[in-house]
């Protein structure tokens, strides 16, 4: 296959390979202003997510399906750490973090003034996919720094071996591929 279609509460996505190697890619699926999407997989998310004092993601991707579940579970606002440091922010903690889908090491900061909001809370860390888990372990890292207390993980979607997790909460699989011909691909 050239792409690979996904449905998702009742919403279908074309997804483009990205690849990762020679041999393997990943399904691209970007949540990040696509409103029909979010809408229909934020009630169902925020469902599994339960009661929570904070949702906390990192920008930004998670950012549109934070606010919307975030507003489903009540809540008044939603924690977003950032891949730079702003000139408004104090007190910063980070964290290092390396993804499939982008190059090198990031840092993601999360500003004193929203680390004193969530100090002592039970948090959900939210994310459009887990995949290799190290953009939820940078958030971790700032969590516990921060002194809340991680209660939930979740993510639309669980990629490859993330989705054989049992510490995390999503909606579907998103398998990886491997590339069998000249732009072709099947499922691992």
């Amino acid at each position: 296959m050239k792409e690979y279609t996904i449905e998702l509460c009742g919403v279908k996505r074309t997804l483009p390979f990205i690849p990762i190697n020679d041999t393997t890619a990943f399904a691209s699926f970007v949540v990040l202003g696509d409103t029909e999407l979010v809408s229909a997989c934020a009630p169902e998310l925020a469902k599994k997510i339960g009661p929570v004092d904070a949702v906390v993601t990192a920008e930004p991707k998670g950012i549109a399906l934070a606010y919307e579940i975030s507003r489903l579970l009540g809540l008044k606002e939603f924690i977003v750490a950032r891949k730079s440091t702003k000139s408004y922010m104090q007190n910063v903690i980070s964290a290092s973090v390396h993804s499939i889908t982008t190059a090198g090491e990031q840092h993601l900061y999360l500003d004193g003034v929203d680390a004193d909001k969530i100090r002592g809370k039970h948090v959900c860390l939210l994310d459009d996919v887990i995949s290799t888990g190290e953009s939820l372990h940078a958030l971790e890292v700032l969590m516990k720094n921060a002194g809340a207390s991680v209660v939930r993980k979740a993510a639309i979607l669980a990629e490859g071996d993330a989705a054989s997790r049992d510490d995390i909460i999503f909606l579907q699989k998103l398998p990886l591929f491997h590339k069998t011909g000249e732009g072709e691909y099947e499922i691992l």
